[in-house]
């Protein structure tokens, strides 16, 4: 399900959000992550190895709640997560994904591409794209 326009604004505007995942025993496993919309969801960065790459890759089922910096707003997307690295993804349209997430997270551009390239390869980094079954939330 692709975001509606009203879901994507809130997500271009707010960036701060907890990812809720599942671990091996069902428990919920919580994270603080930046994000930014991206292709049919909203995406984030992640070191291979974490907590929360491991529970996804393991079960993608996950929320994820986007709030305004003052917790007076906020949309949660529940839904399935697809990963995007370096096992799976072609090496250009990969660095052009980071580089994406990254605008779209920080509002910015990186002031030295090549840098920030050579960091998501040495990190072996995953871009996780949250794309939602549902949405719901105070400022839907």
């Amino acid at each position: 399900m692709a975001l509606e326009a009203n879901v994507e604004a809130f997500m271009k505007e707010n960036t701060f959000a907890v990812l809720s995942a599942f671990r091996k025993n069902g428990a919920a496993q919580l994270s603080v992550v930046n994000t930014g919309p991206f292709r049919d969801g909203v995406a984030f960065t992640t070191t291979s190895g974490r907590a929360k790459l491991n529970n996804l890759r393991r079960d993608p089922r996950c929320s994820l709640m986007v709030s305004k910096t003052d917790w007076r707003g906020y949309i949660v997307l529940e839904g399935q997560a697809t990963i995007m690295d370096a096992n799976n993804t072609d090496a250009d349209e990969l660095r052009e994904a980071f580089r994406e997430v990254f605008r779209v997270a920080s509002h910015s551009e990186h002031s030295n591409w090549p840098e920030y390239d050579k960091a998501m390869r040495d990190d072996n980094r995953a871009i996780v794209i949250v794309v939602p079954d549902h949405v719901y939330g105070t400022a839907v």
